[in-house]
This record gives structure tokens, C-alpha cells and sequence, in this order.
């Protein structure tokens, strides 16, 4: 299943948001989880670490919580990093614990349409099979056509 958002709903979300949990933030520098939310930190987004098997760590500079249920202050997004069948709990723990959410994020490969519709009665936006690093670098001119940032500036037409 894939969803059409358009650019404008994606940029939109990526420029009003300021503090993400990352629910399934891995210790591990090759999971995609670890290295999503280290680029997001050095674009300057706030992000807190959510992993109850590393709770107590720190990563960052932030330390890493068992469950957004220990997250102080709230969030604009929630980006999971978990399996479909997992997600309907933390969307439902997500909606509970912060009034101002703003976005539910689900990564590339996770889609649940039932947690999506309980985030969306509430008037959070919902992004699903998309990854927010991927959209960023894609949106604010990041990426190359080989699809990554080469680092070189050329006057080359």
C-alpha cells in the first residue's frame, strides 16, 4: 500500500516540527533508526530516544526512555520505528500523552490504518512507508540523482 502525499504536506510537517521520539531508537550505528534520528539531531531537531531496552543510556547528548510515558514537555512527532501489528498501542499511548502532537510518522515498511484513522479523528497528520530523513534530504535539496549528497559544488551544467 502506498500513500500520495503531496511535497507541500510533507515540508509543511518537517518545518513546524521541532521535538520527535523516535520509538525504537536502536543503540546499533548501522540500524536505520540510530542513523534516521543522529541526521535529524544534526538538522537540528530535538529527539528523544524511546527504547525500553536501552532506557537509561544516552545517545546524542539525550537520554533514552522506556516509553512515552516518561517523555516531560511533549512532542511534535512521534516517528516508530516498529513492526505494523505494534503500533496501534503507541499511537494510542502517543494521542493520550500529548495534547499538541502534531504528527504520527510511520517508517518505510510500516503501515496500520487503524491507528492512522485514530490519529487522524484526533487532528494529527499522519505520514506512513515514508522516512523523514529521506523526505527531508529530498525536500531542502539534499539529495543528488544518485540519490545522496556528494558533497561537491560544481558549476557543471
Amino acid at each position: 500500500m502506498s500513500e500520495d502525499y503531496t511535497d507541500a504536506f510533507l515540508r509543511d510537517i518537517l518545518t513546524r516540527t521541532r521535538r520527535i521520539a523516535v520509538v525504537g531508537m536502536s543503540m546499533n550505528p548501522v540500524r536505520p533508526s540510530y542513523y534516521v534520528a543522529r541526521y535529524l539531531g544534526l538538522k537540528g531537531f530535538e529527539v528523544v530516544p524511546v527504547n525500553p531496552g536501552h532506557a537509561g543510556k544516552e545517545v546524542f547528548g539525550a537520554r533514552v526512555v522506556a516509553s512515552l510515558g516518561e517523555i516531560e514537555d511533549g512532542v511534535d512527532m512521534v516517528d516508530i520505528f516498529r513492526r505494523p501489528e505494534h503500533v496501534p498501542p503507541i499511537v494510542d499511548e502517543a494521542l493520550d500523552r500529548f495534547p499538541g502532537l502534531q504528527t504520527v510518522w510511520m517508517q518505510i515498511g510500516v503501515v496500520n490504518e487503524a491507528a492512522a484513522e485514530a490519529a487522524r479523528a484526533r487532528g494529527v497528520d499522519v505520514v506512513m512507508n515514508r522516512c523523514p530523513k529521506i523526505e527531508y534530504q529530498r525536500l531542502f535539496g539534499e539529495l543528488r540523482m544518485g540519490g545522496f549528497n556528494t558533497g561537491v559544488i560544481s558549476s557543471k551544467l
